[in-house]
């Protein structure tokens, strides 16, 4: 897999007054999370709102954000529930230029594990990208187990990383212990990276970065030099962000994080619904105290367009 580094960002979507694409907007948003310490972008994950989003509507974006930054700077989240979907819409990202695939669990339909493993290795076979599994037990009902994900990795050469959003550091020994040295895995919940890096986990799928990318570059580079003292003071730093961050149902208080900064990216798309104002003016004290006022030169507005 071309090397994403150890910061990619779960990149929200923007949406316009009416809430469908916009695609320049996405385009500037992109631009900006690479000079702010991003060094990947996942595209079409679940902070950007993929369940709502269409075929057509991912095609786009992937579209957009590959012709703007670069196929190697861009993982595709093209996972589903449906296999054949899931392979359909791998395809057309490889043909696009993507530099890898995140594959979610399927959700709902609640597969074994041996369903599983076929559903994976089917779009490992089918379409030769590397691939970051995405195992998110809360969102998805199902549970992948060390076993699989090793069998996975020790049969499938394309299969090369797994996100972990199971919130459970027992799980993540267990995935690290199961799993080749060479087998990356990434922290998909900003308040865990820390410990998690500090288990030999590779560094992680953020949506902090959309507004701390520098800090979490930092922290990151200094916990996989060992140096986990200075790490400590900045996730620190930014434990009450991170947790702010999922004050509400993710990803509206990371668009109203981005407003607040001057980089707009509209609204959200039901069932999940925007922030109110009360809400939001307990997210921008947050944000004040952590990073500071906008005036501070944190605006993210159109900067490097």
């Amino acid at each position: 897999m071309a090397d994403l580094g150890r910061l990619l960002t779960a990149m929200v979507t923007p949406f316009d007054a009416d809430l469908a694409l916009d695609l320049p907007r996405a385009a500037r948003l992109a631009k900006q999370l690479l000079a702010t310490g991003t060094e990947g972008l996942v595209v079409c994950g679940t902070t950007g709102e993929s369940p709502t989003l269409s075929h057509d509507e991912k095609v786009a974006m992937f579209k957009t954000v590959i012709e703007t930054v670069g196929g190697e700077k861009v993982v595709a989240g093209t996972g589903s529930n449906d296999t054949r979907a899931t392979i359909a819409l791998s395809k057309e990202a490889k043909e696009l230029g993507a530099a890898g695939l995140l594959l979610i669990a399927p959700y709902y339909n609640k597969p074994d594990q041996e369903g599983l493993y076929r559903h994976f290795k089917a779009v490992a076979d089918a379409v030769d990208l590397p691939i970051i599994l995405y195992n998110h037990p809360p969102r998805t009902g199902v549970s992948l187990a060390p076993a699989t994900v090793a069998r996975l990795a020790r049969e499938c050469r394309n299969i090369v990383a797994l996100k972990d959003s199971s919130a459970s550091l027992d799980v993540v020994s267990d995935f690290i212990h199961a799993t080749p040295a060479t087998f990356r895995l990434y922290s998909g919940n900003d308040t865990l990276t820390l410990p998690i890096m500090a288990l030999g986990g590779h560094g992680a799928i953020s949506v902090a970065a959309h507004v701390a990318g520098p800090e979490l570059r930092d922290m990151i580079a200094l916990a996989s030099k060992g140096h986990f003292e200075e790490a400590r003071k900045i996730h620190f730093r930014l434990w009450d962000l991170m947790n702010g961050l999922f004050m509400t149902p993710s990803p509206a208080p990371t668009k109203a994080a981005l407003a607040f900064y001057g980089g707009p990216v509209g609204g959200v798309r039901l069932p999940i619904v925007d922030m109110t104002p009360e809400q939001r003016v307990t997210l921008e004290s947050i944000l004040t105290r952590t990073l500071g006022e906008p005036a501070k030169g944190r605006e993210l507005a159109d900067a490097h367009a």
